[in-house]
C-alpha cells in the first residue's frame, strides 16, 4: 500500500510557497516538467495549491512563448550550478534558456477534469489557456520551422533524460568548455549516480553557445552543434496538443484548436520515418549527421503515450515492454538492459523513473494492453515499496538513487499508484 500521508509530507516539505522544489538541496528551484507532474500530486489533497503550481511556472514564460526548464525563484542562486549568471538569460524572473518536455497541457486537462472546485478550475483555465496556446505555438513555430512535423531539441537537458545513451553520439560532436567550474550536484549525490565530467563540459558549452549568440533563434536553429529530434519530446507534445485541443474547444479558443489539429496531423504523418521494425520502437534522430540514434530507451516507446503508433507498432512495443520488464529485477529500466551502455544506477542510463512508467502505462491502456500496463504498475509499486520516494531507482536492486524525498515521485504515487 502507498503511504499517502508520507507522500503528502514530501510535497509539503518541498513547498516554497507557490512552487515546489524537486528535492531540498540538490534541486533548490523550480523545474518545468517536475512542476507539472507535482501539480497532479497536490491536486489529490489541495486543489488551490495545485493551480498555484501552474501559475507560478507560467509566470516565468518568455515573451516568445517558451516556458523555461528552470525558474530561479528566490533562494540562494549560488546553491545550484549552472545558476542564472551562467545562463545569462536576463529575464524578469531569472531562468534557463531551454525548455523541457511539454507535459503541461496534459497535466492541466487532468486537473480540470478531476477538480472538485469547479469555480477555481474555470478561473485558473481562463488565465492559463492563452499561456498554454502560446507555449505550443512556440514549439511548432520555433522548433519546426520547416513544418516537418518533428520538433527539434538543442540540449540533452531539454529532453529531461539528461545523460541518456541516446545522446552520446551527437553530444560527442560538441566541444568541451575550457573554463573551470564547480558542480553542486556531486555534493548531494554519489558520483556513480550522476553524469561524467566530459558530458558536463559539453552541456556547458551548449549553454555558452546560446548566451554568446544572444539566444538568437535563427542562429541556434541553423548552427547549434547539437540538434536532434527527441522522440520523447515529440510524443509528449503530441499528447499534450491533443489535450490542448480539448481544452480549447471547451473554453472557446476555436481558432487555436484548428491550428493545433493541423500540427497533430503533421506530426502523425511524419512519425513513421522514425520507426525501426527490427527494434520494435521509434528512434531519436541526429539532424546534424542525418541519421537515426539507434539506442532503445523508455523514450523510444513513448509514442504509445502520444497516441502516435499504428496498431501493429503498438502491438510490437507492448510485446517489447513485456519482455523489457523481465530483463531486470526492477522495471522499467530507462535504457534497455541488453544495451552495452546500460548502467542500472547512473541517472538516465538505466534507472527507473516513476513518471515515465506512469506515461507508459497510460499509453498501453490507451491501446488496450491492460495486462502489460498492470505489469508496469506493479513494477512501479515495487520500487516505492523497496525504497520510498527517491528521484529514481536502481534497476538491479531497487535501491533509491539521486535525491531523496522527491516531489514528482511522491506526486505520481498520490495521483496514480494510490488512486
Amino acid at each position: 500500500m502507498i503511504d499517502v500521508e508520507a507522500a503528502r509530507k514530501v510535497l509539503r516539505a518541498n513547498d516554497r510557497g507557490g512552487h515546489t522544489v524537486p528535492t531540498d538541496g540538490l534541486y533548490p528551484f523550480a523545474w518545468s516538467w517536475d512542476s507539472a507532474i507535482t501539480a497532479l500530486g497536490w491536486l489529490t489533497f489541495d486543489e488551490a495549491r495545485a493551480w498555484d503550481e501552474c501559475h507560478t511556472m507560467f509566470s516565468g514564460q518568455w515573451d516568445n512563448g517558451m516556458v523555461p526548464h528552470i525558474l530561479f525563484h528566490g533562494g540562494n542562486a549560488e546553491s545550484y550550478f549552472p545558476g542564472p549568471d551562467v545562463w545569462g538569460s536576463n529575464t524578469a524572473i531569472p531562468s534557463s534558456a531551454i525548455s523541457q518536455p511539454p507535459v503541461w497541457a496534459t497535466a492541466i486537462r487532468m486537473m480540470a477534469e478531476r477538480a472538485q472546485d469547479r469555480a477555481l478550475a474555470e478561473s485558473a483555465l481562463a488565465k492559463l489557456m492563452p499561456q498554454l496556446i502560446a507555449y505550443h505555438d512556440w514549439w511548432y513555430n520555433d522548433r519546426d520551422r520547416a513544418d516537418t512535423g518533428l520538433v527539434r531539441s538543442y540540449h540533452p537537458w531539454e529532453s529531461g533524460m539528461d545523460n541518456s545513451p541516446a545522446w552520446d553520439t551527437p553530444l560527442m560532436r560538441v566541444p568541451e568548455v575550457e573554463w573551470e567550474y564547480q558542480r553542486r550536484d556531486l555534493g548531494h549525490v554519489d558520483q556513480d549516480q550522476r553524469p561524467h565530467k566530459p558530458e558536463y563540459d559539453r552541456y556547458l558549452y551548449l549553454v555558452d553557445f546560446y548566451k554568446k549568440n544572444g539566444f538568437d533563434s535563427d542562429i541556434i536553429y541553423n548552427e547549434c552543434p547539437y540538434r536532434v529530434v527527441d522522440i520523447g519530446i515529440v510524443a509528449i507534445l503530441q499528447r499534450a496538443t491533443k489535450d490542448l485541443v480539448v481544452l480549447c474547444r471547451q473554453t472557446g479558443h476555436h481558432a487555436a484548436a484548428e491550428r493545433m489539429e493541423g500540427e497533430i496531423d503533421r506530426t502523425q504523418s511524419a512519425i513513421d520515418k522514425l520507426w525501426s521494425p527490427g527494434h520494435r520502437c521509434f528512434f531519436n534522430y541526429d539532424l546534424v549527421a542525418d541519421e537515426p540514434l539507434e539506442e532503445v530507451t523508455t523514450g523510444t516507446v513513448l509514442p504509445l503515450f502520444g497516441g502516435l503508433a499504428g496498431e501493429q507498432q503498438a502491438a510490437d512495443m507492448a510485446k517489447l515492454l513485456d519482455e523489457w520488464i523481465d530483463a531486470s529485477p526492477f522495471a522499467v529500466a530507462s535504457t534497455h538492459p541488453s544495451s552495452p551502455r546500460y548502467e542500472p544506477q547512473r541517472y538516465w542510463r538505466g534507472p527507473i523513473w516513476l513518471h515515465i512508467n506512469w506515461m507508459l502505462a497510460l499509453g498501453l491502456r490507451d491501446y488496450g494492453y491492460d495486462d502489460v500496463a498492470d505489469r508496469v504498475n506493479g513494477a512501479t509499486r515495487a520500487c516505492v515499496d523497496a525504497s520510498g520516494f527517491f528521484e529514481y531507482f536502481d534497476a538491479e536492486s531497487g535501491a533509491g538513487c539521486g535525491g531523496g524525498d522527491f516531489s514528482w515521485t511522491a506526486a505520481v504515487a498520490l495521483y496514480w499508484l494510490a488512486d
